[in-house]
Parts: C-alpha cells; sequence; structure tokens
C-alpha cells in the first residue's frame, strides 16, 4: 500500500522532533566546545590538559568505572556458570532476588550505605568500634578515600545483574558438547572452563562489560549523594551554572561522547564475533546437574550472602525512614512513621511529588503517542529513511542522560532579546533557568522512547498483518483501523511500557538534578537530594521515606509490566 502525504508529514515532524531535542543538543555541546565567537579553536581543550583538577576526574571516573566492572565480573560469573549449569531449589525465586537491585534506584540506596558504613555509622557501632563509652577518633571509614570505595560498592551491588544476565545468556549459548569432548579427553573441570567455557565466553562478556563500564562512568546521583565530587559527572553538573565562561564543562561532555561511542562501537563488535559460539547448539540438550550436599549448602549460601548484601543498602533507606531517633548506634533507637506523614504534608516534598507526577504523565503519553507511531512504521510501512528512524530511536540507550541534560542547558539557553526581537516570551517557555518543564517532560520522554517502541514493536510482529488488510479492504481507514484493530491487540503491551516509561521518569537522576534549577520545579529526586543537604533534624529519614516510596513504586511497575508481558520484558532492555 502507497503512503499518502499525511504520513510523509507525520515522518517529517517526528524525525524534526528527534532532530530537536536529541540531536540538537548533542551537536550544540560539540560546537561549543571548538567554535567561539565565530572561529574554530580547540582552546578549550587545551586548558582542559592543562588543569590538574580535570586530570584527576578523569583519573578517578575511569578508576571506578573500572573497579565497579571488575567487581561485577567477579559476582556475576560464578553466579552465571551456577544457574545455567545446576538444578537446585527455589531457583526462580533466588534469581528474582538477585535482579532486584537492577530495579531499585542506585541513587536512594547510596543514602542507606551512607547510614551503614559511614565512620559513625551501624556498622562501627555494631562491631563496637565508636559508641558512648569508645573513645575512638579514628573509626574505620569503610566508605574509603570520601567515599571513593562507597560508590565502588554501590554501582557494583547495582549493576552486577545487568552482566549477569549477559554472560548468563552466552553461557548458555555454548555447545554443551565442546566440554563434553574436553572431559573426555582427561581435562578436569577447572581446565575445561579454561580452555573451553571462558574463551567461548569472552565476546559476550566483555560486551556486556563496556555496558557497565559506561553506567559507571557516567553515573550522577551516587557520587553527588556520597560527596565524591572529584568525578566527570559531578564536574559536569557543577558547572551548568558556569556554562556561559567555564570552558570546562563542554569539554568534560566531549570527554563522555567519546568515551560512550568508543566504548559502545568496540561492544557492538564483540557482540558481532559472538556467532561461532552458537554453532552447531541446535539440537543438543544442554546439560543441568544437581546440587546436593554440601555444594547445594555452598551455592545457596552464596546466592543468600551477595542478595543479602546487595539489598541491604535499600533496607538500610528502610530503617532510615521509620527512625524517630538514629544517632551513634546500630540500631534506630526510636521508631515511628511519622516520615511518611511528613511527605504528604511538607510543602516542599508535596512539590516534588506533584511535579513529579505531572512531569512523568506527561512524558509517558508522548512516549505511548510517539513510540506507538514509531513501532508501527518500523514493522509495517517501507519508506526512505527508515533505517535513520530507527537509528534515532535506539540512540538514548547509548546516550548518557547528562550528557542530552547538559545539552539542553546549553542548547535551549535562550536570551531575553536576540537581534532586536524580544525573546522573553520564548525565554520563559524553553530556557531550563526559568521554566524547565517542557524540557524535563522532552527529556524524560526521549530518554525512554526505546522502551515503548520495543515494547509495541514486539507485538506488531507478533499481530498477523491479514488483520489490518482485512479491516482496510472493508473500507476502514488507517485511523479506524488504528484505532478499533491495532491498538486494542497492542493494549497489554503499550501498558507495560507506559507504566516503566512513568517509573523511570518518576527517578530519573540525571535530567532532574541539572534541569530543575528552581526549587518550585524540583521533581522527586531532587528533592531527595536537597533534603539530604539540610541540617533540620528528622531532614534526611523525610528524605529516605520519600525514597521508599520511589522504590515501592519502581518495583510495582516491573512487576506489573513482567505480569503482561511476561518473557518478552526482557526485549525492552537488550
Amino acid at each position: 500500500m502507497k503512503n499518502g502525504w499525511k504520513f510523509y508529514v507525520g515522518l517529517w515532524l517526528t524525525l524534526a522532533f528527534l532532530g530537536a531535542f536529541l540531536v540538537y543538543p548533542v551537536l550544540w555541546v560539540v560546537g561549543g566546545s571548538v567554535w567561539v565567537d565565530g572561529h574554530f579553536t580547540l582552546i578549550f581543550f587545551k586548558l582542559f590538559a592543562e588543569s590538574p583538577l580535570m586530570w584527576k576526574c578523569l583519573f578517578n571516573s575511569f578508576t571506578l568505572a573500572i573497579l565497579s566492572t571488575l567487581v561485577c565480573v567477579a559476582i556475576s560469573l560464578p553466579l552465571a556458570h551456577v544457574f545455567v549449569r545446576y538444578d537446585f531449589p527455589f531457583k526462580p525465586f533466588w534469581q528474582a532476588l538477585l535482579m532486584a537491585p537492577m530495579i531499585l534506584p542506585p541513587f536512594v540506596g547510596a543514602i542507606g550505605i551512607q547510614q551503614l558504613l559511614g565512620r559513625f555509622g551501624a556498622l562501627n557501632h555494631a562491631l563496637g568500634l565508636v559508641g558512648p563509652s569508645v573513645a575512638n577518633p579514628y573509626p574505620i571509614d569503610w566508605l574509603g578515600a570520601g567515599g571513593y570505595f562507597g560508590v565502588v560498592a554501590m554501582q557494583s551491588l547495582h549493576l552486577f545483574p545487568i552482566l549477569f544476565l549477559n554472560i548468563s545468556a552466552s553461557m548458555a549459548n555454548i555447545n554443551p558438547s565442546m566440554r563434553e569432548a574436553a572431559r573426555c579427553l582427561g581435562a578436569p573441570p577447572w581446565r575445561v572452563f579454561r580452555t573451553v567455557t571462558f574463551p567461548l565466553l569472552m565476546p559476550g562478556l566483555f560486551a556486556g562489560s563496556v555496558i557497565v563500564f559506561v553506567w559507571a562512568f557516567t553515573d550522577l546521583g551516587t557520587p553527588l549523594v556520597f560527596g565524591f565530587n572529584e568525578v566527570v559527572a559531578v564536574q559536569i553538573f557543577d558547572k551548568v551554572t558556569e556554562t556561559g565562561f567555564n570552558p570546562f564543562g563542554y569539554t568534560l561532555v566531549i570527554v563522555v561522547l567519546l568515551v560512550t561511542v568508543i566504548s559502545f562501537l568496540w561492544s557492538r563488535r564483540l557482540v558481532a564475533r559472538q556467532d561461532f559460539v552458537t554453532q552447531g547448539k541446535a539440537g543438543v540438550r544442554d546439560e543441568m546437574q544437581p546440587l546436593v550436599g554440601t555444594k547445594r549448602l555452598a551455592v545457596m549460601g552464596l546466592i543468600a550472602v551477595i542478595s543479602f548484601l546487595a539489598l541491604l543498602p535499600h533496607a538500610s533507606v528502610v530503617l532510615q525512614s521509620l527512625s524517630g531517633k538514629w544517632f551513634m548506634s546500630a540500631l534506630p533507637q526510636q521508631w515511628t512513621t511519622e516520615h511518611y506523614g511528613e511527605v504528604f504534608t511538607l510543602p516542599q516534598t508535596l512539590t516534588g511529588l506533584k511535579n513529579s507526577f505531572i512531569y512523568s504523565s506527561l512524558s509517558a503519553l508522548v512516549d505511548v503517542f510517539l513510540g506507538v507511531t514509531i513501532a508501527y512504521w518500523l514493522a509495517r510501512k517501507e519508506f526512505a529513511g527508515k533505517s535513520l528512524l530507527d537509528a534515532l530511536t535506539i540512540l538514548p540507550l547509548a546516550l548518557p542522560g547528562i550528557v542530552l541534560a547538559f545539552g539542553y542547558v546549553v542548547g535551549f539557553n535562550v536570551p531575553t532579546a536576540w537581534h532586536g526581537w524580544d525573546m522573553r516570551w520564548l525565554k520563559s517557555f524553553v530556557n531550563p533557568r526559568d521554566n524547565p518543564m517542557l524540557l524535563l517532560v522532552i527529556g524524560y520522554s526521549v530518554r525512554r522512547l526505546p522502551y515503548i517502541v520495543r515494547a509495541a514493536y514486539s507485538g506488531l510482529q507478533q499481530m498477523s498483518v491479514s488483520l489490518e488488510e482485512a479491516s482496510r479492504n472493508l473500507g476502514a481507514g488507517t485511523v479506524t483501523t488504528m484505532r478499533r484493530i491495532v491498538l486494542p491487540l497492542l493494549k497489554g503491551n503499550i501498558i507495560a511500557g507506559a507504566v516503566l516509561t512513568f517509573a523511570f521518569a518518576f527517578l530519573e537522576v540525571s535530567d532532574s538534578l541539572i534541569l530543575a534549577m528552581k526549587e518550585q520545579f524540583y521533581p522527586v529526586t531532587k528533592t531527595i537530594w536537597a533534603l539530604m543537604g539540610r541540617i533540620e533534624p528528622g531532614s534526611a529519614s523525610v528524605a529516605c521515606a520519600l525514597g521508599v516510596l520511589g522504590m515501592a513504586m519502581l518495583f510495582a511497575a516491573f512487576y506489573t509490566a513482567n505480569r503482561i508481558l511476561g518473557k518478552k520484558m526482557g526485549s525492552l532492555f537488550g
């Protein structure tokens, strides 16, 4: 069926939207780093290279990301081996428990781990290293180096499920006959793993490691909560208010872009080399050995310990939210639920909840309309520029939120007047320094658009085209066919995608912290950060109560989406 003019108008409007709010901010940052007063210059990069602070921040970010990735590998590799190769009681339950840290925001968990591992935190009190009767001016700093190791721990505990899923999928695709051949030739289990399994696993392992590395390298919320400011992401956050005269913000964003692009190109090349892993697997039954005796106890103990450590920061957030008094003790001395009441009575928290609800709802509506439309075009239409639209739709998955948010700040910094034109009306509408609402809604939408597109696209692939053809043969137009045939059949996929986009937007960190500059526009995450910085008694507990409500909502969203999509849930993130 030939595409009409209405389709091309819609297509050009969609490409214009993605160009304006996805490509333009990135190009503005790139241009701003090399183009000054109408002239090409590399002076910003020269100043960057001469700054010891910038090199220290870059070094810290790289080492944090590398250490977090190595810890994730150390956790995920043995876990994946156990889950793929062995059978043991309550296996689905343990796997679900290991996935929980991935859906709990590290920005919130960092608050809890501070309460646990600080110099005067719960662990030192439990060990008797500090307390009213202990005169110890130098208790152990478990967070280490101003919070450095705390950031590594929090990032590792949050990100290891991503690598675990990636390694598990790669390991399951290895032809078991290769391991069997090695065993028949007399190789012991460790040598089989070292010479057969691990080499075949390397492409998938490295591809997953790249995702973890980039995520840890660009993480803003976790180091910000720990007060570890000498990292690239926090420096970009600090330079937002200095974009008019400080060049380091631009150069740091360019560094992040280069790291991200190089890492993902390398990842794609490694994934492309993974084809040899799956050759010959069809028709071969993979072995699943039962775990018995001490091996079963050891494996289940290991899984329990990792799950406990991963969920401990968030459990501490819950304890903090219920504490009436928690000072110089291992556990709260007083318990209360008043902080949850304050969440719904304090003007600051009410404003944050209201703003987040409005921003997230509008962004979900934009995503549903735009995402279903794009998914339908990609699945059902043939047109010039289809590959471009597909690439632009997937681009937000590889683009760090901090890059896009910084691009919005500098790209939409509309002046009061421009060449004699009064720009105050536009300035109050799109300049985040005056009113960030539009850019927050669009930023949330653009970042989560791939989820709704994938959810709708997977549903369209399972839907027979003959149903739509029959509708058109009976005289129904495109709009009627969409309303009466396509949308009802896609209802589950759309609801699941919308719930996820709403929940993710509700707890978005980078866009919220950077774009919301005035308290009246603060969303929930910026409100939590502001409360943590206050010295009034109970502010931290109210922030934790707000974080617990956010965690509960995100968990409910994942549960709802999983019930609707089932095994297709993984296609949203793969």
